[in-house]
């Protein structure tokens, strides 16, 4: 039992948020449904949230439910957005370039300053691919000071998983259904309200304000139990070894083949992954040629021109293009940042529109090794 834990009655949400508000995050993301999916958009108050809603995934398919006696406003496990683009723009300008009265060329710095915004509800797999992409972008003495800047301006409200998808494999990954860290306050939710404690100083400083009753055994317990039984409800997995060797011996492997019949090279697995940060940099010249912007943007080892180099493409194909990213994010990872580039989210598997699982791609390429040796 954490003596530390407080219950959260359901009412007393919107007090929650108040007093996030008043620590100076003026904005509140939250999960809401929106075009047919659970994603983070800016809330007022508890009653945006999805209560009595449940997603349905598998490969290729992702459908939110309606569960007419929910009560719970986190019966779901993910949607496609994770906390990537909160952090990892999109799209920004890294810098920009002014032609000055003299006709002297001068290098801008632009500026790094965003409003700070709590995020309520962040998946315990989000918040391991976070630390991933803080070990990549605040690795001194490298640390990019425009993912420094968007990290800085966040306050997180994690919530444990309850009721995990059919493409969820964390557990197999060791990323959750627990969030363990990189939070400032984690949620376990039950009918009735919340178990919630602080992982910071500043989330501390949040349920001080609350004046909420210690979590009660009973409370905890249940939430533990619930936690528990997400994780033994998972069917999908990974192996938990390094997978290095087991992938490098079988680059040539026939089963590339097979995949890179299937998969149509769209990149919707990088763009919902939540640890991918693959990208393209280039320079936006203004039509008076004045100045210049050089932006950074999403892309993906999945496009031709990734790959594009001294005149040819390296990966022309699509099983190619698939093996890099497979081989990348589960081996050679490890060399990199200690751990495979998998959380076990499941988004690649519910997003592929051809429903290309990587749980599955994996075993069938270690059975394909296992038959010829």
């Amino acid at each position: 039992m954490d003596p530390s834990a407080l219950f959260l009655p359901r009412q007393s949400v919107d007090s929650l948020f108040e007093a996030i508000r008043n620590r100076g995050f003026s904005k509140l993301l939250g999960p809401v449904a929106a075009d047919g999916a659970i994603v983070y958009r800016e809330i007022a108050s508890a009653a945006d949230l999805p209560t009595g809603l449940r997603d349905r995934q598998a490969p290729g398919t992702y459908r939110l439910e309606v569960q007419n006696d929910g009560v719970r406003t986190f019966s779901w496990a993910n949607g496609p957005q994770a906390l990537k683009p909160l952090t990892f723009a999109p799209r920004e300008t890294l810098w920009r370039c002014e032609r000055d009265a003299s006709g002297e060329l001068r290098f801008r710095d632009v500026a790094r300053e965003h409003e700070p915004t709590a995020v309520f509800g962040v998946r315990a797999c989000d918040l391991a691919a976070l630390q991933i992409h803080e070990r990549h972008f605040l690795k001194a003495p490298y640390s990019d000071p425009h993912y420094a800047a968007r990290r800085s301006s966040l306050f997180l409200v994690a919530v444990h998983c309850s009721h995990p998808a059919d493409t969820c494999f964390c557990a197999s990954t060791g990323d959750g259904p627990r969030a363990e860290s990189g939070y400032d306050l984690a949620m376990s939710e039950l009918d009735d309200g919340f178990v919630i404690d602080a992982g910071t100083d500043r989330g501390r400083a949040v349920l001080a304000t609350l004046g909420l009753a210690p979590a009660s055994s009973a409370q905890q317990e249940k939430a533990d139990r619930e936690i528990e039984a997400a994780g033994r409800a998972q069917r999908r997995s990974l192996p938990s070894q390094n997978l290095k060797s087991a992938l490098y011996g079988r680059l040539e492997d026939p089963h590339w083949d097979q995949v890179g019949r299937r998969c149509l090279s769209c990149g919707n697995c990088t763009a919902v992954c939540p640890t991918c940060f693959c990208h393209a940099e280039q320079d936006e010249p203004a039509l008076t040629g004045e100045t210049t912007e050089h932006l950074r943007q999403w892309d993906s080892c999945f496009t031709a021109v990734h790959s594009y180099m001294g005149h040819f493409l390296v990966r022309e194909e699509t099983r190619l293009r698939y093996r890099q990213w497979l081989t990348h994010k589960l081996a050679s990872w490890h060399e990199q940042y200690g751990r495979s580039g998998c959380v076990g989210c499941g988004r690649c598997i519910a997003w592929c529109p051809v429903g290309i699982d990587i749980t599955a791609e994996v075993s069938a390429l270690l059975e394909s090794g296992d038959a010829q040796s």
